[in-house]
């Protein structure tokens, strides 16, 4: 290309790229009613923070429509996968919140979870790029509290009368009904490209975050702030963090995609099988907790969901965990009819005024009542309170209740044992001061879009900024309006410009772009956050891990049953793979066209060089070996299995290809729980 120019030009006003105004040439935006709409990015609110109002006639039209566009499946979070479980609270919070469930140290609560993509249909890949919802439904002694979150921390709007809009751009295009589960096409970029409060997102999106390789190896966030109000009346805020016992974990874009083709249910599979052998998952629940005057004084607005609180700046403190201990017994009526909102809270958690987190408390509850056919889904007992429920709702469809009584009102003298109110132990909000104009805004405290997606892409190792830059020009190049990725490559100059250049080139990109018009120019004063990389966290360990082992007939079984004692040994799973799953003592876990290594972690090859020959002539067998490199993975081959090594273009000796006997287990073990020899990547980049 020909340059990029540095300079990022001012915008004119708060959110001006963005607007789309009327004129001759285009029709006049209106509701359903024919109402013209004046402004369609900002809801209305009572000053530039303060809380939604409930007046707001077309933000309510705009998502009612949304949520009721499809039954019975959900409209995002389609695909799932639920379990069972309990929370423990390890360091209790009565100081900061009268919550029952955090009060005292060593109680627990059950939970049941649902894993997600958000994209594609029920029917969709575990493995496509996206964003992984990470829901938990506590059944607490006071009612409901559902922690609806995700694996990302900030998300792609500002503020929920969008949701509608990038949900439509990123499914698949209403006139042709393809791609699904993908963001990869024009009509996603084309509405990103044009919002630029998604620049932050976009980098947790095409980062290695967006595939991870287990539900159990990967974080969850609450994305919103949140207030926990204590006994006294004192509000704190606090944000949400789910970190995985495991770690953390992705697969490369190359093997996503092959393992979406060899197993579709991969990561539905890791956590059922894991949970039916008793290697149950597990999560610490951690809180950053601030003050009003932490959220005057920080860089960025807390009410703003495209912003995060980097550790390094208020370090989360654990406070409990939960394990995971059991799977569904039926997956429609749990995983499929479990109803979650984020308006289902308990005393002692409350909201803050988060434009989008707003919009969310009446979204999710109307999605339910469509999906699930009446107000009474909380009676469906994976959504029923664990707690006694009283009250004076009556009827309606799928009434399962036997309500005896004349009284279904209050006051009444009729009933003296009818339910009453409790003020003092009863749900109160918190008392915030709350004035404003009412108007359609935004705050010019939620103006900077750039500043936090540099500081990610900067937090990331050399390996991780290749997979992001690679991930941008895959996605990219899937566009076929070229103004499209003009437009994006505008918007990533101001991100970084080493990363612009890197997807321009890889795209082939011809001629001059321009920076993006940017109210806030980009900091680059702010410092990378180690704690946002996955690899500069990662834990060297099997634990949750598969080793898969290539065998064939004639070859070393004592080494084989060596291997396997050693990878249980680290609490990892050990898999054999043959070409013939009944040619080896004891039959073999998988044929070798239906065991593929990218469904395991590290392999190892114990072949007798008879067999050897055969496999070299097998394009199956030399792509094991072949992809395993390619992804790096550790290998271990016995000397039998030296030929197919060489026909597959992989270096024996080099790092990560460790030569099997049966004193060298210990080491292959080691270099196998350090995980995966990124070093291999280097020649990629040369080439590239």
């Amino acid at each position: 290309m020909d340059a990029l120019k540095p300079e990022t030009p001012q915008e004119t006003g708060a959110g001006a790229e963005i607007h789309q105004s009327h004129d001759q040439n285009h029709p006049r935006l209106t509701t359903n009613q024919g109402v013209p709409v004046a402004d369609d990015q900002n809801s209305l609110r009572a000053g530039p923070r303060g809380p939604g109002l409930l007046e707001d006639f077309a933000l309510l039209e705009k998502i009612h429509h949304f949520d009721h566009e499809r039954i019975p499946e959900r409209v995002v979070h389609a695909r799932g996968a639920g379990a069972h479980g309990y929370f423990e609270v390890t360091d209790g919070l009565a100081d900061v919140t009268k919550a029952d469930l955090f009060q005292r140290k060593g109680e627990k609560t059950p939970v049941f979870v649902r894993f997600s993509t958000v994209a594609g249909n029920r029917g969709s890949t575990d493995l496509a790029r996206d964003v992984r919802g990470f829901a938990t439904k506590f059944y607490t002694k006071e009612g409901i509290w559902d922690l609806v979150g995700n694996n990302i921390p900030v998300f792609f709007i500002q503020d929920a009368i969008k949701f509608p809009d990038i949900i439509h751009a990123v499914k698949e295009e209403p006139d042709r009904g393809f791609p699904q589960a993908q963001s990869a096409h024009d009509t996603f970029w084309d509405f990103v490209s044009l919002t630029p409060e998604s620049m932050h997102m976009i980098m947790w999106i095409m980062s290695d975050r967006a595939i991870p390789r287990s539900f159990r190896m990967m974080e969850g966030f609450s994305v919103h702030s949140f207030r926990f109000v204590n006994d006294a009346g004192k509000s704190t805020y606090v944000k949400f963090h789910w970190k995985p016992k495991l770690g953390m974990q992705s697969v490369v874009w190359d093997e996503a995609l092959k393992i979406s083709g060899a197993d579709p249910d991969f990561h539905r599979r890791d956590l059922y099988n894991a949970i039916e052998m008793g290697d149950f998952p597990e999560y610490e629940l951690g809180v950053q907790l601030f003050d009003e005057a932490f959220a005057q004084k920080f860089d960025f607005d807390v009410l703003d969901a495209t912003k995060l609180i980097p550790e390094e700046v208020l370090p989360v403190r654990i406070v409990g965990r939960m394990v995971l201990d059991r799977n569904p017994a039926n997956v429609f009526s749990e995983t499929e009819q479990v109803a979650f909102c984020t308006s289902h809270v308990v005393p002692g958690i409350d909201f803050t005024n988060d434009p989008l987190l707003q919009g969310r408390n009446f979204s999710y509850l109307d999605t339910q009542l469509k999906r699930l056919g009446s107000p009474n889904f909380a009676q469906i007992p994976i959504n029923a309170p664990r707690c006694p429920m009283h009250n004076f709702q009556r009827d309606g469809h799928m009434q399962m209740l036997l309500q005896p009584g004349r009284v279904s009102y209050e006051p009444s003298g009729l009933d003296d044992d009818g339910p009453r109110e409790d003020p003092k132990g009863g749900y109160t909000s918190f008392p915030e001061r709350v004035e404003g104009d009412k108007l359609r805004v935004r705050s010019e405290s939620f103006a900077d879009h750039y500043s936090q997606a540099r500081q990610f892409y900067i937090s990331q190792t050399p390996t991780e900024q290749f997979h992001i830059a690679k991930a941008l020009t895959f996605e990219l190049s899937k566009c076929e309006t070229p103004k499209v990725r003009a437009r994006m490559l505008s918007r990533l100059l101001n991100i970084d410009r080493g990363l612009a250049q890197e997807v321009a080139d890889g795209l082939g990109f011809k001629g001059e772009i321009e920076a993006a018009p940017a109210k806030v120019r980009t900091r680059t004063d702010l410092p990378a956050s180690p704690k946002l990389s996955i690899l500069a966290n990662q834990k060297p360990t099997l634990q949750g891990r598969m080793v898969g082992c290539l065998v064939s007939e004639g070859g070393d079984m004592a080494l084989v049953e060596a291997l396997r004692a050693a990878v249980t040994a680290e609490g990892g799973v050990f898999k054999t793979v043959a070409p013939k799953v009944g040619a080896v003592d004891g039959g073999a876990d998988f044929q070798l066209a239906g065991g593929p290594s990218v469904l395991f972690d590290a392999v190892a090859l114990v072949i007798a060089p008879e067999a050897t020959s055969k496999l070299t002539k097998d394009g199956v067998a030399k792509s094991f070996v072949a992809d395993a490199y390619d992804h790096a993975k550790v290998i271990g081959y016995t000397a039998g299995a030296a030929m197919l090594l060489d026909k597959a273009d992989v270096p024996a000796g080099e790092p990560g290809v460790v030569r099997l006997d049966k004193d060298s287990v210990a080491a292959f073990i080691e270099q196998a729980k350090a995980g995966r020899v990124w070093a291999r990547e280097d020649k990629v980049r040369q080439v590239h």
